[in-house]
Parts: C-alpha cells; sequence; structure tokens
C-alpha cells in the first residue's frame, strides 16, 4: 500500500528538527532509521502530515566517553552499537541484544534511539536501557532535558518524547567489572521476543553484589524484576541460589495473551529465561 501524501523535512540540526517539529503540529512524525515508520505509513495506521529527517544530523550519529558513562546517539544504528569499540568495552550488554534484533539488514538501517521512542513492549533495546538504568537527552522548544529510564517509557508504544521533542541521545553507566546477557525466547531467528530478559551482575568474592534484571514483552513498557534483584544481592554465585531467586520474576508483570503464547506461558518464561540469563552474566 502507498503511504498517504506527506510534507518532507530533512532537518540538518536538532534546532531545526525541533523548529520543523513545532511548525508541523501535532501530525508531524520524526524519520530516523525509517524501520519502525515506514512500514506503519506503509499500511496507513499513521497518516501524518509532516516527515521530519533526522538521519543527517551528525550530532545524532555520535557515541562517546564521557568518563562514567558512554553517550550513545539516537541515530546510531543497531549495527554500530552492536560493533562500537566503546559499547563492547563499557556496556556489552546493549552490545549483546543488539545481536538479537531482527536482521544485518535491518540492524544496519534501524536505530538505537529509534527502538526506544518507538517503544514496542517486544522490543529488545528499550529493556537494556532500563537494565542499565539508562538516562534520555530529549530536546524540544524550551531546550534539554534528562529524562530517567523509569520515566522514559510510559506505556504501549508511547514515552516521555513529546510531539515537539526529539530524542538526542541515550547515556548508559560503564558496567566495568559487571557481567552480563541478554537472553531471548522467539518462535524463528528474526522475531519479535515472546519474552526477553536483559541482566547484568556483579560477583564478587564468590558473592552478588550488583544485579540488574530487566524484563521484555511482560507489560506494556519494560520490567525492572526488583525482587530478583534483591533476592540476589548478597547471596551466592552458585546456580541454585540463582534459580530460587529468579522464582519471582514474573511478580507484578502484565504480559498480554496473543497469538504467540498465553500470559501464563509467559510468566514460566520469565522465570526460566531470568534463571538463565543472570546465570550466564555471574559466569557460571
Amino acid at each position: 500500500m502507498i503511504p498517504a501524501e506527506f510534507d518532507y523535512v530533512k532537518a540538518g540540526s536538532v534546532d531545526e528538527a525541533v523548529a520543523a517539529l513545532v511548525a508541523g503540529g501535532e501530525d508531524s512524525k520524526v524519520l530516523g532509521g525509517g524501520q519502525s515508520l515506514l512500514p506503519v505509513l506503509r499500511l496507513r495506521l499513521n497518516s501524518p502530515s509532516v516527515l521530519v529527517d533526522v538521519s543527517g544530523i551528525d550530532e545524532l550519529r555520535q557515541v562517546t566517553d564521557e568518563g562514567s558513562s558512554i553517550l550513545v546517539g539516537a541515530g546510531v544504528t543497531t549495527h554500530e552499537v552492536m560493533h562500537h569499540a566503546l559499547v563492547t568495552a563499557h556496556v556489552p550488554l546493549l552490545s549483546q541484544a543488539a545481536g538479537l534484533v531482527a536482521d544485518p539488514a535491518i540492524r544496519h538501517l534501524g536505530t538505537f534511539g529509534g527502538s526506544c521512542t518507538h517503544a514496542d513492549p517486544s522490543g529488545d533495546m528499550p529493556s537494556v536501557a532500563a537494565a542499565l538504568d539508562a538516562e534520555f537527552v530529549v530536546a524540544g522548544p524550551g531546550g534539554r532535558r534528562t529524562v530517567a529510564a523509569s520515566d522514559f517509557f510510559v506505556d504501549f508504544f508511547t514515552t516521555a518524547v513529546g510531539l515537539d521533542e526529539v530524542l538526542v541521545a541515550v547515556r548508559l553507566p560503564k558496567m566495568d567489572g559487571w557481567g552480563s546477557h541478554y537472553e531471548k525466547f522467539h518462535r524463528t531467528a528474526q522475531a519479535w521476543a515472546i519474552v526477553g530478559v536483559a541482566a547484568a551482575v556483579k560477583v564478587e568474592g564468590g558473592a552478588i553484589t550488583g544485579a540488574k534484571v530487566a524484563l521484555t514483552n511482560m507489560g506494556p513498557t519494560p520490567v525492572r524484576a526488583t525482587s530478583v534483584e534483591a533476592a540476589l544481592v548478597g547471596g551466592p554465585a552458585t546456580v541454585e541460589a540463582i534459580a530460587g531467586a529468579s522464582g519471582s520474576a514474573a511478580d507484578g508483570t502484565s504480559p498480554t495473551t496473543d497469538t504467540h503464547a498465553d500470559a501464563e506461558f509467559r510468566q514460566h518464561l520469565a522465570r526460566v529465561l531470568t534463571a538463565r540469563a543472570v546465570t550466564k552474566a555471574a559466569g557460571l
């Protein structure tokens, strides 16, 4: 199907993009890699009057070492995130999860920021951002602001980014000394996650001294498995202890029932995959 007619603006800077969104009003949309938006346009599930193309803005394509964190531009592709030296060295969980997103063609075009702002509950990138307590840098008419991951994801396909705002970058704390793993269950190799688990664990002296766990597709937004984290910290880094702590992974979740899986099966998967992800992150 052919998309409905729209105006097109190629922004050269973040300020130009914001100005174009303001001028376009509530029917304007941001176009980055296009891997989420273009299929929606072709199906006419959305018919914006203006598309603001931000793919040529250099600032959005940078990965920067900030000392204690890595700042990943919203326009950095999934492929670049998967292979960038700063990411693989300091935020390996992001690189690991990026390698499981769709297929190489989509990874070369789709962007990290686009996946986060699209906020599909079955998307892998939002859960990684939630697990790592990422911060989102958002630009709008009033300037720039920083939004914590816990406040960024609002609901199904909804984030804190306003209609006249642009996601500029995502700040991720360095996870040096932590082990990490992303575990994903899907029906085919290139499909969305039926359930996924992003886990980062710090082990010292045979004990778990830090744990971060987030679940994919277990609710309208990424879900932090806080009960699992609390049960892990201070306990031994053993397969048995991890399995016991992972038993509460589905607590407080609200997964959907659809053609791929029912809610009960997703809750079962959350417990099993959490145990696998944390065990691998702990190096066991």
